[in-house]
């Protein structure tokens, strides 16, 4: 039977807000001590009376409008019902009928093409408390609950995996450009439930699904998914597909789902309006304000890059990764644009000569960024703000290396020195006495000296032998102390040999 595949995602992601979602107690409980950042009102204490913490509403207007979603003018919150040890009151406050927000999308580039990806609604509710399972009994700390979250669900419109997991990395990305949340899938600010289907290709009915609970790592959803592929096809072949909703837990041990409970529906979940508190109301002007406070997101950033320094595709998805990396990536670039204008008796400082050369400066700036220094800082493991080469000190090492006054290898001795001391790679390189030889008769003697010592070599280059070019490059740097530009030796050993 030929299936396919359909899948959803309902996401939460924890907002970096000082206090909690309904009271003032502190939002840094994961830091703290068990049972410490706590009230009566989080712990759900009869008489009690909740406030929407309006820092949370705003950055779940953010997050919605980033994910190009319609604002509702009028949310209301809502009680879900149901009886758990780690939920205080007995119910979640929450949203359901009238969300915060709804019909959404996020267009994910995935197996070298993009999909839009439609979202149903994001609306905010309060996090739970955390359980500590041991050998004798339950442990309940109650610091989490009340944490502001933002649920986001999606329309199943995955078709495999590994688009399942590139969407929840975009999504990250965009929670930290938003500063709304470090979104950190390992820590629990960033948690996924899966939902998983198939059906014969061809038919639009959807058949029931199974949900596989949080999911704490794009690994684990990539791989559960796999898993379940795998298990619901040999279902259907057998016979006997899928007849209710179901839900399954992932062993990370065994690499397998485990059937943990039926799904609930939301008539389970007993739902009515949170008589305590009021619904949320904005007008044009409340969510214009905060349209203008969005920063520029990763797709657009790439895009820019993509144009204005003509970046390639996957490099730009590289360097926007991290904002940081991506505006040191800008700020060098502006400073080597800067230095070539500087030095414009030599390469011309017009805006046309910047538009034919900025292409390989890019280049340049990319290629040494994203390979010698990205390796650099994983080795030492510290991140841009820690990194003591400034963008003009980088910006001047590429300049150097695109005139050609050192090559890759005392590039990479000089960029090391750079990292450990922040030092300038113009007097970097004079102290070390790595600057390129640019004498054209020493070149010539050295170039004409390793042809008469290798008159066999010679005459087998010119039988066809041409890869022999290397071999005299080599022992050209050799007799020069790797002090040669190797293309200039090229040149004048192709000059000779083709003669």
């Amino acid at each position: 039977m030929n299936l396919e595949t359909v899948i959803g995602l309902e996401i939460h992601i924890q907002l970096k807000t000082k206090s909690k979602m309904f009271c003032s107690c502190s939002n840094q409980g994961e830091n703290q001590p068990a049972n410490t950042t706590v009230c009566p009102i989080c712990l759900g204490h009869p008489g009690t009376l909740p406030f929407a913490n309006q820092e949370a509403v705003n950055m779940g207007i953010k997050l919605a409008l980033a994910l190009n979603c319609e604002i509702n003018k009028k949310s209301v919150w809502a009680r879900k019902n149901y009886f758990y040890p780690d939920l205080p009151k007995g119910y979640q406050i929450s949203q359901f009928e009238s969300p915060l927000a709804s019909n959404g999308h996020l267009t994910i580039f995935a197996a070298d093409k993009e999909k839009r990806i439609g979202l149903e609604r994001l609306h905010l509710e309060e996090d739970a408390a955390k359980n500590f399972h041991t050998p004798e009994a339950v442990l309940v700390d109650y610091n989490r609950a009340g944490t502001p979250l933002a649920e986001i669900v999606t329309r199943p419109d995955f078709k495999t995996p590994a688009e399942a997991k590139v969407f929840l990395q975009n999504l990250r990305l965009i929670a930290r450009y938003l500063k709304v949340s470090d979104a950190d899938m390992e820590k629990g600010h960033l948690r996924c439930d899966a939902n998983i289907s198939l059906r014969p290709i061809g038919e639009e009915k959807l058949y029931p699904k199974t949900e596989i609970k949080n999911l704490n790592s794009f690994r684990s959803v990539e791989r559960s998914l796999e898993y379940e592929i795998k298990r619901q096809t040999e279902l259907w072949n057998l016979g006997t597909p899928p007849k209710i909703t179901t839900t399954r837990g992932w062993d990370e041990k065994k690499l397998q789902t485990v059937e943990q409970r039926t799904k609930e529906e939301s008539a389970d979940y007993r739902y009515f309006p949170e008589p305590d508190l009021l619904p949320l109301v904005f007008t044009e002007a409340d969510i214009a304000a905060i349209h203008a406070l969005l920063p520029e997101l990763p797709r657009a950033k790439v895009l820019r890059f993509i144009k204005e320094y003509q970046v390639n595709p996957a490099d730009g998805h590289v360097l926007v990764e991290d904002e940081q990396v991506a505006d040191y990536f800008e700020a060098v670039m502006t400073e080597t644009r800067a230095w070539l204008e500087a030095n414009g008796d030599v390469l011309g400082t017009s805006e046309e000569v910047w538009e034919l050369n900025k292409k390989k400066m890019t280049k340049l700036v990319t290629g040494w960024l994203t390979s010698e220094l990205f390796k650099l800082m994983n080795e030492a493991k510290i991140g841009v703000k820690d990194l003591k080469i400034s963008p003009e000190n980088f910006a001047e090492f590429v300049v150097l290396l695109y005139q050609r006054k050192m090559n890759s290898s005392s590039g990479q001795v000089i960029l090391y020195k750079m990292f450990l001391t922040g030092g300038d790679p113009s007097a970097i390189m004079e102290e070390e006495d790595l600057a390129l030889l640019d004498d054209g008769e020493q070149l010539a003697k050295v170039v004409a000296k390793v042809l008469a010592e290798n008159q066999n070599q010679v005459m087998d280059y010119r039988q066809g032998k041409t890869p022999l070019l290397k071999f005299f490059i080599g022992l050209a740097m050799k007799e020069m102390k790797g002090k040669a530009d190797p293309e200039a030796l090229a040149e004048l050993f192709r000059q000779h040999l083709d003669d």
